[in-house]
């Protein structure tokens, strides 16, 4: 299931003019690193690049029927897949946890999907996805390991290295591993990627470590957004195509870059999207002598009244 930068650029071609080209924001004196701006795409998310291109492929198929689309999300991916849907005219059903934000689950209901609250967990919202899938026949989209899905978030490392083409690194937070793999299919050969998890959600740590996809705790407070249980298929394999540097952090790594990017940059960040950044601030990696480092930042849908002054 390795996914290739053909994917990617196909995944382009298809999303023209549907999502936006999001800036990346270049050092200053002080700063060591690019941030990809991407909590700047509509509905604050990468996942609305993946979400464009499941359902336009299931169009181009004709797999979406009047039972529209179904997907489980810890939140945001359910969210890029309601817009997408609305913007297509296609019926959305979205399967959450019960512990998903409410900021996320208001957003979604606001763009006319049919939202279920189901389990504690995303793999108990999963389950009930997959079975309106089977039942109705709605065509079912995976929060993040389906190929058209990754192949659509791989689409921003396109931009990135478009806009910088020294780069040397890309870092990315990684938790089903949707965004990984597709960054990793598009710069293979071309950059090196760092994948950064919570130590409370080591999935593709610990899938390295073992020599194949492993369940793992969920917990910690970048599990809305980075809680899958285990990493993905499409992610295991571009890990073992061409191994990532693989770094754990910190629950206070990560509150401390949250609370750095905004009042750094006045970027509003949910935790999940302050788990790349984590990495630098930490030292969890320190990049080379001269080398060029970019840092997604890929999600903002956060509760505005939690970050510090």
């Amino acid at each position: 299931m390795l996914l290739t930068r053909d994917e990617v650029l196909a995944a382009r071609e298809r999303l023209g003019g549907r999502v936006r080209r999001t800036p990346l924001l270049a050092p200053s004196a002080s700063d060591a690193v690019w941030l990809k701006c991407e909590f700047l795409q509509h509905c604050g998310v990468f996942k609305t690049r993946g979400a464009f291109n499941r359902q336009l492929t299931g169009l181009e198929r004709d797999e979406i029927g009047d039972a529209g689309i179904v997907v489980a999300s810890g939140g945001n991916a359910g969210l890029a897949q309601a817009f997408a849907a609305h913007e297509l005219g296609i019926r959305a059903t979205v399967f959450v946890p019960e512990t998903a934000p409410a900021v996320k689950v208001e957003r979604i209901r606001s763009y006319g999907a049919d939202v279920r609250l189901v389990g504690t967990e995303y793999a108990e919202a999963q389950q009930a996805a997959l079975e309106l899938a089977r039942v109705h026949g709605a065509a079912y989209a995976h929060a993040y390991d389906q190929p058209e899905v990754a192949a659509g978030a791989g689409t921003l490392a396109e931009e990135v290295l478009e806009d910088e083409p020294d780069l040397d690194t890309i870092v990315v937070a990684v938790g089903g591993g949707g965004l990984y793999a597709g960054v990793a299919a598009s710069v293979r050969g071309r950059a090196r990627v760092v994948a950064v998890e919570p130590e409370r959600i080591p999935t593709l740590h610990d899938a390295i470590a073992a020599g194949r996809p492993v369940d793992v705790e969920v917990s910690g407070v970048a599990a809305d957004a980075l809680g899958a249980r285990r990493v993905g298929d499409l992610a295991f394999a571009a890990a073992e195509a061409e191994p990532p540097v693989s770094v754990l952090v910190a629950e206070d790594a990560i509150i401390e870059a949250r609370d750095r990017l905004w009042s750094d940059f006045r970027i509003v960040s949910e935790h999940g999207a302050a788990t790349a950044y984590a990495a630098i601030l930490s030292g969890a990696y320190t990049p080379g002598p001269g080398e060029r480092v970019a840092v997604v930042v890929c999600g903002a849908n956060t509760d505005l009244t939690t970050l510090s002054d």
